[in-house]
């Protein structure tokens, strides 16, 4: 058997049967599925860690990844390589729009029944932050219309990388584009360096979410069960399979109290699954008895 081709920067070209080793791992480890297709990608994705480890092969990789005792360090490494990070602030805003409008005041009225009960809202899958600072704003500004109302916003992702921006909270100007001058004025703040286009996420809304790295495909989450009124999970079940998608979402149903609120992104969907979820508008769903 003839040896994989060596590119010019010295590396050897990803193997069919290291490529099977790294996809079966990644699934089972991450959910993310892993076809054939996606060998290219894989290999452009982790080049940058083979050069930072001085291996010229794949298949060194697969063995320091899988058989050292430093290949746990680097499992996070991986991770941060292979994950898709891509949102918005208010991306897909009709999900917002029903939480202040219909989740919140119902949530609200109903408060009386649990004096000092706070609603509770789980970002999970949050990449580099935007999705949580926006339930921030939202849920602030129902807070000032609505004095008395708590909260707390959890937000986590498998990968470090996103998490450390996410914490720092600092974006380019174009990224806050579609917020409404009202709420950029009030929840960021302009780079003293006018040189650099870029704005800060307030103190007082960064210190209203702990973020935190959780691996959806653990069997048990960091808070108590039937403890969320809400989930947001939007375009994370998009790479993975159909049964995990099953069993997440079977897990998310754990942890959501009764009446509570699950949010899926734009191409997801429950259907055809046996959950206790009523589906209430497209990808907005009520968890029932």
């Amino acid at each position: 058997m003839s040896e994989s081709p060596i590119y010019s920067e010295g590396l050897r070209a990803l193997s069919g049967r290291d490529f099977d080793r790294l996809s079966e791992f990644i699934s089972h480890h991450c959910g993310i599925k892993m076809p054939r297709g996606k060998k290219t990608l894989l290999e452009s994705r982790l080049q940058k860690r083979l050069r930072t480890l001085g291996l010229r092969s794949f298949t060194d990789y697969c063995d320091f990844l899988f058989q050292t005792s430093s290949g746990s360090a680097e499992l996070v490494h991986m991770i941060d390589a292979v994950t898709t990070n891509k949102t918005d602030f208010f991306r897909e805003p009709v999900h917002f729009t029903y939480l202040s409008e219909s989740v919140l005041p119902e949530f609200n009225n109903n408060r009386g029944t649990v004096p000092g009960r706070p609603f509770t809202v789980w970002s999970a899958g949050c990449s580099s932050g935007e999705e949580p600072y926006t339930l921030s704003i939202v849920l602030s500004e129902f807070a000032s219309a609505n004095p008395g109302f708590p909260f707390s916003i959890l937000a986590t992702d498998i990968s470090t990388k996103v998490l450390d921006k996410a914490r720092l909270a600092i974006y380019e100007m174009g990224q806050i584009a579609m917020i409404p001058y009202a709420l950029k004025q009030k929840y960021f703040l302009r780079s003293k360096d006018r040189d650099k286009e870029q704005v800060r996420v307030v103190p007082q809304l960064r210190s209203l979410i702990q973020f935190q790295r959780v691996n959806l495909m653990d069997e048990r989450f960091p808070m108590s069960e039937r403890s969320l009124d809400a989930i947001f999970c939007r375009n994370v079940m998009i790479y993975f399979t159909r049964e995990t998608q099953f069993k997440l979402l079977w897990k998310f149903c754990r942890y959501i109290k009764t009446e509570g609120h699950l949010f899926l992104g734009h191409s997801e969907t429950v259907h055809g699954f046996d959950l206790p979820l009523v589906r209430i508008a497209s990808t907005i769903y009520r968890k029932v008895s």
